[in-house]
This record gives C-alpha cells, structure tokens and sequence, in this order.
C-alpha cells in the first residue's frame, strides 16, 4: 500500500520496559536470596546458649585472640607490600611491569591448598630450613601469619593500584614543578588523595585473612591452643560432629566482618565528606 504524498508515518508504539525490569530484578535478587538465606539459616540452627557457650570455650577464646591478631598484622604486612607495589606498577612503565602483574594473580587464582602446600615445601627447602634455626614457621604462629599474608597482600596491591590509577598525573606532576622531589610528591599529595583506597585495601586484606583456611591448615595446622583460628575452630568442631559449635563460630565470623566493614565503611564516609570541605 503506497503512502499518500505529504503524510507522516506513525512513530512506533514503544514497549513496555517492564518484563526488562522484572528479569534484572529476578537474576539479580537470586544471589542475594541465597547469601541472606544461609545466614538465616545458621542463624536458626544454632541457638543463644550455643553461642555463649562457644565464646565461654578456652579454645574458642583463644582462637579469637589469635585471629584478631594475625589477622591485624597480616594487614599491616600487607598494606607495606601493596602501597609501593602497587603505586610502582600504577606510575612507572618498566619492561617486565607485565610480569609482576601476571605474578601478582598467582596467589588469587591458586587453589588454597596449593598455596599452603607451596610454603610447606619452600619451608622444607636449605634456605628454609636455615631461617628456622632462628624462628620456627612451620606449624607455628608465624606460620598463620604468613599463610594470610600470601594471599591477602595480593588483594591488597590489587586495590592499591586501582586506587593510584584513579588519582590524576597533574597533580603529582605539579607538586615536582614546584620543587618537590618524588618521595615528596608521593607522601604529600598522592597518598593523601588514596586514603580511601588505603582503607579499602585494609579491609580487604583483613577480611581476607580472617576467613582464609586452606594454606592455614596445610601449612600452620589445627592445632587446639596454638594454631587454632576461627576458620580452623570450625573444622575442629565439625571433626567432632559438633555442628552447633561449628555454626556458633561461623556466626561469630560473620558478625566480626560485618562490625570490621561497618567501621571501615563510616570512616570512609566521614573521611570522603572532609576531604569535600
């Protein structure tokens, strides 16, 4: 059917975006239905006493104690690593910067029990054993320190890099027009601008370590009153088919990162708004 001269063609009827709406909205409630349904569902299994009688435990205690503190100087450790690593590779091309950046993903990629099992043997290796002969590693505390470490500094350098690449050049190349040098630069103006990456990668790295299990066990072990952390306080429980124990110290879990990240996630907020000001 030919159109008369000088008509104009309908415009198209426009569909509706519901069904659109409704499927972005269905994908994506399903993962968070199953995050908010296991934790209900721990929630439910155990009990209050269960709970108190887990932190009432010398075990349980010890494991806390031993968690807080590999897990803040594993952060620390990490955080020494990741703001030169990652500001390196974020500012300065260099041949082989490929490399290292290949490097870096060995310890995210890796399954956890080759992790673990990598120290072990590397610990089992001359230059291993000489640094033995003055501190004891394997199977000890500094041995869960140092299985965090392997693989949350790499989350860290990570997010550090991301938090560099965010900053302009200008700014930093302002700062050496003015006669300042490149340390100068670096602790007056770049740092300062990645502070909320600096948190984040904190709570990354702390995070991290505090549910990392698989190079723990290989390498440090689980055992009661030495190298017990609350990821390894859970397997224990299970080996004895204490479920309810395993459970309260999963929720314990659960509610120290959850206090960890509301913390982190205030002061970055008050942090963000003052440097606004």
């Amino acid at each position: 059917m030919n159109q008369e001269p000088g008509s104009a063609l309908a415009p198209p009827r426009a569909r509706s975006d519901v069904p659109f709406y409704l499927a972005l909205g269905v994908l994506s409630g399903l993962y968070l239905v199953l995050i908010l349904a296991m934790l209900v569902a721990d929630a439910c299994f155990t009990t209050p006493d269960h709970l108190l009688q887990a932190l009432r435990s010398r075990e349980i205690q010890y494991a806390i104690r031993l968690s807080l503190i590999s897990c803040t100087l594993t952060t620390i450790l990490s955080l020494w690593v990741a703001v030169p690593l990652g500001y390196l590779l974020s500012r300065f091309p260099f041949r082989g910067r490929s490399l290292i950046d290949a490097i870096l993903d060995i310890p995210i990629v890796l399954p956890p029990l080759v992790i673990g099992l990598s120290l072990l043997i590397l610990f089992q290796t001359p230059p291993g054993r000489w640094v033995q002969q003055f501190v004891p590693i394997t199977y000890a505390v500094p041995s869960v320190i140092l299985a965090q470490f392997s693989v949350s500094a790499a989350f860290a350098v990570r997010t550090m890099r991301a938090a560099f690449d965010e900053i302009s050049l200008r700014h930093e190349q302002v700062a050496l027009t003015l006669g300042c040098s490149r340390s100068q630069a670096f602790w007056l103006v770049v740092l300062p601008q990645a502070r909320r990456g600096l948190i984040t990668a904190a709570t990354l790295a702390w995070a991290r370590a505090l549910g990392e299990f698989g190079p723990i066990l290989i390498f440090a072990g689980a055992t009661r009153m030495y190298t017990e952390v609350l990821p390894t306080s859970v397997f224990l429980e299970l080996s004895i088919g204490n479920i309810e124990g395993a459970v309260a110290v999963s929720l314990l879990m659960v509610a120290a990162a959850l206090v960890v990240l509301l913390i982190v996630r205030v002061y970055g907020n008050d942090t963000a708004s003052l440097r606004r000001l």
